[in-house]
């Protein structure tokens, strides 16, 4: 039985709830439009109610509260049959006690939302589908939470925040709607200070070590063509670790160098470091007489073994292309004997002929 209450107080009426499944209007479930008997319309219309007609919903025995609309005034009396989803926000059962009363509603300028999962995200156009479901809706309240059906999916949304109240009206009203990361978001993780200083050194260790270890052109042994060993000098390779231990000393030469050097020149190598040449010695003509003769023995006999070991082009055997060996001499074939014979046989055919006419 509906309890009724004073005309002055406003309409409010207990009632027992049932889901709207219960009178086969399950796409009732889409929105917050509950299903209210038809005395509750002769109240509200000797009430001079505003229109759209707004309610407050309160399980009392739970705490909680809710605000929706109505769309149709024919449930039996003393029953109101509400969407499943609103009984589950309210910890509502079956056949349990709900206090409805008449509210109105400032119309919303602001709404925060927050998905359950990261599923809703992935969607083409979120706030789209957000929109054409909202037209269903009626009015929000903070601390709900909806239901949102799309490509036979349900989403479940949290309302987190509302202005400019906690519970607002959104039919035909211009309301900014935002975002709130999903429950089911993970920030990813921020790699650690610590490692990042530690990996700093190491890197610049490794520039370090790219920078002297380099390609040094033109190094490695040299070799004559005519075989004989060369005694030009090879550049050395110059290694990280005679780098390493040479710089502190090469560091403190060209100071030293430059100053004994003169300004206003450029001097390419400085020759500091180089031994004083020696005054030269007076030999008197006696000895230098008899000290250039063994030294031109000397200089004939280098000369003679310079030229026999000297390299000589195109020396060697030589080999003819006609067959003839090394004495000079010819090597005849079958083909040579045979054309001898047949010059023989020819000169003996003329001298015949030649006797024969004579005679």
């Amino acid at each position: 039985m509906a309890h009724e209450y004073p005309r002055s107080s406003g309409f409010e009426q207990s009632y027992r709830c049932y889901p709207v499944s219960f009178i086969d209007k399950q796409h009732l479930e889409k929105g917050d439009k509950i299903i209210m008997p038809p005395s509750a319309l002769d109240r509200l219309a000797s009430m001079h109610v505003d229109y759209p007609m707004l309610f407050e919903l309160n399980n009392s025995s739970a705490g909680r509260v809710t605000h929706c609309g109505v769309l149709e005034f024919v449930a039996d009396e003393g029953l109101i049959y509400i969407p499943y989803w609103m009984m589950e926000n309210m910890l509502l059962q079956e056949g349990d006690i709900v206090q409805v009363k008449n509210k109105n509603l400032v119309k919303g300028t602001y709404v925060k939302l927050q998905p359950h999962t990261k599923d809703f995200l992935d969607i083409s156009n979120p706030k789209a589908i957000l929109e054409t479901t909202l037209r269903s809706y009626s009015c929000l309240t903070t601390g709900d939470t909806i239901m949102v059906p799309y490509n036979n999916k349900k989403y479940y949304i949290n309302i987190v925040e509302a202005k400019p109240s906690s519970a607002v009206s959104i039919i035909e009203t211009d309301c900014e709607v935002d975002f709130a990361p999903p429950l089911d978001y993970v920030e990813p993780e921020k790699p650690a200070s610590s490692t990042l200083a530690k990996k700093r050194p190491q890197e610049a260790e490794e520039d370090q070590v790219q920078k002297v270890v380099r390609f040094n052109p033109f190094t490695g042994s040299a070799r004559r063509l005519d075989g004989k060993p060369s005694t030009e000098s090879v550049a050395p390779v110059i290694k990280p670790h005679q780098l390493e231990s040479e710089n502190g000393t090469k560091d403190t030469k060209p100071s030293t160098s430059a100053s004994r050097q003169r300004s206003g020149k450029l001097v390419f190598g400085s020759n500091s470091n180089q031994p004083t040449k020696e005054a030269p010695k007076v030999v008197p003509k006696k000895q230098e007489t008899s000290e250039k003769a063994p030294k031109k023995q000397e200089t004939s006999e280098k000369a003679q073994e310079e030229k026999e070991t000297e390299f000589q082009a195109f020396t060697g055997k030589k080999y003819s292309l006609k067959g003839r060996g090394q004495k000079g001499g010819k090597i005849r074939t079958a083909f040579d004997e045979e054309m001898l014979r047949l010059d023989a046989q020819i000169v003996i055919a003329n001298a015949c002929r030649y006797f024969h006419t004579t005679n």
